[in-house]
């Protein structure tokens, strides 16, 4: 790992030197073929603002639209040139990512100022992408796509791919549109070059071809997109007609902020937050949830209360008290995870949920039975050596905390698949509401269960 990130030092290093050489343009631009685009963009950021702008100069708009993309937070490098020279790099980006790279400008009138200096196409393929809200597929399509029509012969079609291949690198697939500009289907690259020119067009579109509308949601479409595993999938307006494509990248990244977000929600958050988020925007974040959990914490201290005589005749039930919760909480978070993950197969039945629930089920009981046998012995080992107790106490004391634990996490499992179920159901995101109310409802369970089993079998025995 040290060699290879040594490497990757010394690589940066020569790009950074090569950006800030005094070579000719010609000779700078020959040498970055060598370069990925993602490393030049490390190397970009690396550089002073004086050496960035006068690579304006040299590289061109043309050349920074294909590096800016891989730049985090481009908008402060967007405003170290003109708004002109910025307004040139962002239409020469796919739109999907000029849209991004205007999101990372905090002034509105800079943001509209910049779209205005677009010229026509451009400007209105980012306009066309931000009419949609961000949890839309439309949201996140790029108009990087060709599409033909579908009474074209296959000599038509290839200088159609051919002419219209200049402004776009999406070629793998090439899309078909009927006489109403609405979608018909989609053609593979490598069928149409294999094509005859006198084999009809139709005999080699597939009419079974994916799309997707762009109103829809990603949360709820996402999963079967990521199924079909197709290079580009087409994206539909209420018209049926094409206005975009979502990459296999698209969805990917999608993928992943989906899991993103479930993480934060799992963890209490209202949001996802990120490295430079300032410290009252992380507070608004995390507060409301924290709050909704001392609410529910007080009620679990509540009910521990009522076995306050409990405590005071065997106080040593106290030290276990934290292994039972914590192995409940465990166990609830695990099942949690679990069927967050089943549920978002929105084709599962009825019947296939009860079996999941009973299997979870078993395995919280299987679990919590070689946990709680283990326990028994480990805890009646520990009181009679170090605390002193004889082993007939030690033992009844460790049988009450491995059958707590064995009942804690049979309960846990239940709760924590049935609840998601139930707030899935009902169409409230289970990720959000699922983890508080499992917390506090198997707490309540294990203390009920634990404190009740110690007051009738240890209260006035030992």
């Amino acid at each position: 790992m040290e060699t290879k990130d040594l490497l990757e030092d010394i690589k940066l290093q020569e790009i950074i030197d090569l950006l800030r050489s005094n070579i000719s343009a010609e000779e700078l631009m020959e040498a970055l073929d060598d370069y990925h685009e993602n490393d030049i963009a490390e190397a970009y950021e690396a550089l002073e603002p004086e050496d960035r702008r006068r690579l304006f100069d040299i590289l061109g708009a043309e050349r920074l639209s294909e590096i800016f993309p891989y730049i985090e937070d481009v908008g402060e490098y967007l405003a170290e040139i003109t708004p002109e020279q910025a307004a040139d790099v962002l239409e020469n980006m796919d739109a999907d990512d000029a849209v991004d790279a205007l999101e990372d400008i905090e002034d509105e009138e800079e943001r509209e100022k910049l779209i205005a200096l677009m010229d026509k196409d451009a400007s209105a393929d980012v306009r066309l992408i931000n009419s949609y809200d961000e949890d839309e597929i439309g949201s996140m399509m790029t108009t990087n796509f060709i599409v033909i029509a579908k009474n074209f012969t296959v000599k038509q079609a290839m200088r159609s791919l051919i002419s219209q291949s200049k402004d776009n690198d999406n070629i793998n697939t090439i899309y078909v549109e009927d006489e109403d500009k609405k979608y018909y289907g989609a053609i593979e690259l490598r069928d149409l070059i294999l094509a005859r020119d006198y084999t009809p067009l139709d005999d080699i579109i597939s009419h079974s071809y994916p799309s997707v509308k762009a109103d829809a949601m990603i949360a709820d479409t996402i999963e079967d997109l990521k199924d079909y595993a197709e290079d580009s999938i087409p994206v539909l307006n209420p018209n049926d007609e094409i206005i975009g494509v979502i990459t296999s990248q698209d969805i990917i990244e999608a993928v992943d902020d989906e899991m993103g977000e479930d993480y934060a929600k799992l963890a209490g958050l209202t949001a996802e937050e990120d490295l430079n988020e300032s410290l009252p925007e992380s507070i608004k974040k995390r507060i409301p949830w924290l709050l909704l959990l001392l609410g529910l914490g007080l009620v679990t201290s509540s009910v521990i209360g009522i076995f306050d005589k409990v405590v005071a005749s065997v106080a040593i039930v106290v030290v276990f008290q934290s292994l039972i919760l914590d192995m409940a909480g465990n166990v609830g978070t695990q099942s949690l995870a679990v069927t967050i993950r089943v549920l978002m197969d929105e084709e599962i039945s009825g019947l296939e949920k009860a079996k999941f629930v009973l299997k979870e089920m078993r395995v919280g009981g299987t679990n919590g039975l070689i946990l709680g046998v283990l326990a028994l012995f480990f805890i009646a080992l520990y009181l009679h050596v170090f605390k002193g107790y004889i082993w007939f106490a030690a033992f009844r004391i460790s049988s009450i905390v491995g059958f707590s634990l064995f009942i804690a996490m049979i309960v846990s499992s239940f709760i924590g698949t049935i609840i998601p179920i139930f707030f899935h159901k009902i169409k409230v995101d289970p990720a959000v509401a699922s983890g508080p109310l499992i917390t506090t409802v198997n707490d309540l369970v294990a203390v009920v269960t634990y404190y009740g089993l110690a007051g009738l079998l240890l209260v006035g025995h030992i």
